[in-house]
């Protein structure tokens, strides 16, 4: 009985976290259209967090993906040679890249940077009172720091997901221009070929998606941050694992759906 009780507690604290990052997710998108900053400032700021978000994170997001689009296609190379079917790894780099791989890395990379940064600015802030000051100011925390860190994020992942892709498939060019199985023209013609408007689209609605639950789980754990330095450590290592987790469930989500979708299609 004692298991069952500690599934139930452990049931019952997720479904409530949920609810949490639901909640905070609502209150952002409701101070976006009333919010008591004024919109000059509020562009700054979600420029300032645009550029941590999105051009800081450009040099490692190319790096990975385009390593990521060498390592598939040599993989991929190594079974289709024996079926003869080297000319099929220009889709396969190119629809796992951009179906896939592209925006789970970016979402990785930027959980990394930013979804810590978050939660550590925040915690920060809430173990030396900054966020009691906002308050005494009449500035509300959400409308202050998160919803720039939303727009930031809307924006951004979207635009690093595209370049990902980019980059994960000019990985894969490399290698099979390099192979020789492969010109410039031929390897561009054949992934032009492969993919469909759907695959880039499922990608981009996936690192949408990504971005908006990456920001909602680093400042809801720097909110949740107690008391004590030792208290930051704790909030910004759970702001990690839990948006990988989530990242992973949501990318399990939407690959069934989108899996359904095109079987009833």
């Amino acid at each position: 009985m004692q298991f069952v009780a500690d599934v139930g507690g452990a049931t019952e604290r997720s479904v409530a976290y949920v609810g949490g990052l639901a909640q905070l997710f609502g209150k952002s998108v409701r101070l976006l259209f009333v919010s008591p900053l004024k919109r000059g400032l509020l562009a700054q700021r979600a420029v300032h967090q645009a550029m941590a978000v999105g051009v800081g994170a450009l040099p490692i997001v190319t790096l990975i993906t385009f390593f990521v689009g060498v390592i598939i296609a040599l993989q991929g190379a190594y079974e289709l040679q024996r079926l003869g079917a080297m000319r099929l790894v220009a889709s396969l780099v190119a629809i796992s890249i951009t179906r896939e791989l592209g925006p789970l890395i970016t979402a990785i990379v930027v959980i990394g940077r930013s979804g810590s940064a978050f939660a550590a600015e925040i915690g920060t802030m809430r173990v030396t009172e900054e966020l009691d000051a906002l308050e005494t100011m009449a500035l509300d925390p959400v409308a202050f720091l998160v919803v720039p860190k939303f727009l930031a994020m809307a924006i951004m992942m979207p635009c690093l997901a595209v370049w990902s892709d980019f980059m994960g498939v000019l990985g894969g060019c490399v290698f099979g221009v390099a192979s020789g199985s492969f010109t410039f023209g031929s390897y561009v013609i054949a992934t032009r070929d492969a993919l469909v408007a759907h695959d880039v689209t499922t990608g981009i609605v996936k690192a949408l998606v990504f971005g908006l639950v990456i920001t909602a789980v680093g400042c809801q754990e720097g909110f949740a941050t107690g008391a004590g330095a030792e208290e930051v450590g704790r909030s910004t290592t759970s702001a990690v694992v839990v948006s990988i987790l989530l990242v992973i469930l949501i990318d399990l989500v939407f690959t069934i759906l989108f899996y359904l979708a095109r079987g009833a299609a």
